[in-house]
């Protein structure tokens, strides 16, 4: 079970308004995917309902009721660092990774004013520089990052999650993944019972023309099913990400206030060849399944407001 690497009591002193949560602008946009994906979500608790009422019973309100109420348990530190990095896929630093990560958490934690303790880390496997915050206290890097970036990078990436926190820009999201869960459950389910139906309608009804059409029409049913849940899961993705956007400057320049702009600037760098080859490649509809702005626009957005700052 992968876990995450939780902070040391260093972080909680100094309390000022600097790691006062709140709720800004960003975190208020971020309600809009939320509350757009309620009706598809309600549609795709139905077949779950039903199959629960099967084993027990009880009514759909109640039933959708349920859910919500443990989607709000994963504000829970705990219960974050036990679900969470499970739909995550996130790990514990290794031994090579934790004390770089852990200096860069207490220095950004102490700079900020951190007081809470229930601040975790965590890494995930990837070959590129990225790092995200999910729930009200996870930061999660990628293992790249943890072990290529030098620790004024590191600082900086590490100040922007905590930026997401402190401006709860991870709240409406957190809810919205829960939600999103029976949608994607059904949209694979539907893919493999089409897939099923297909096989079965080949292989048991090729002799028998009408029932291998009867076949083909359970399939179509299937691939419906599945299509439109998956159209449901693309298109809420998307306008997270357009939403989202505005929550990476958001963070960005709380960054930059923070004293870190220039840590985060050079991380950044780092992504830009890569992010610059895709932008040229892929096409504006294509852009909308991007989760953050490109890299170049960050860097001269954060560069100006330095610019201004030193003037």
């Amino acid at each position: 079970m992968a876990q995450f690497y939780p902070t040391n009591g260093k972080t909680d002193s100094m309390a000022d308004r600097r790691g006062t949560r709140n709720f800004d602008r960003a975190a208020l946009l971020a309600a809009i995917p939320l509350i757009a994906v309620l009706p598809l979500w309600a549609v795709a608790m139905v077949p779950f309902w039903l199959a629960l009422n099967l084993v027990v019973e009880i009514s759909y309100f109640a039933a959708a009721g349920i859910y919500v109420v443990a989607g709000l348990a994963l504000f829970v530190p705990v219960v974050q660092r036990v679900v969470l990095t499970r739909l995550i896929g996130a790990r514990r630093p290794t031994a090579e990774e934790a004390p770089r990560l852990q200096r860069a958490f207490n220095e950004v934690a102490q700079a900020l004013h951190v007081r809470d303790r229930g601040f975790a880390l965590g890494v995930v496997d990837a070959d590129a520089v990225n790092a995200f915050a999910s729930g009200g206290h996870l930061v999660v890097v990628t293992s790249y990052a943890a072990r290529h970036l030098d620790h004024d990078a590191l600082c900086g990436v590490i100040a922007h999650e905590f930026c997401h926190h402190l401006g709860s820009h991870t709240i409406a999201l957190t809810v919205q993944q829960w939600l999103m869960l029976p949608v994607t459950t059904l949209a694979r389910l539907g893919a493999y019972l089409r897939n099923v139906a297909l096989a079965a309608s080949d292989t048991f009804a090729r002799s028998s023309g009408p029932a291998r059409r009867v076949g083909r029409v359970i399939a179509g049913i299937f691939n419906g099913l599945s299509w439109f849940f998956e159209i449901g899961s693309v298109a809420s993705h998307a306008l997270s990400n357009v939403v989202g956007r505005s929550a990476e400057f958001r963070a960005d320049q709380r960054v930059i206030s923070m004293g870190y702009g220039r840590q985060l600037a050079e991380a950044l760098r780092r992504t830009t060849p890569r992010n610059d080859q895709r932008s040229s490649r892929w096409s504006r509809w294509s852009r909308l399944l991007e989760t953050h702005p490109p890299a170049r626009t960050r860097i001269a957005r954060i560069e100006g407001t330095l610019r201004r700052r030193r003037r």
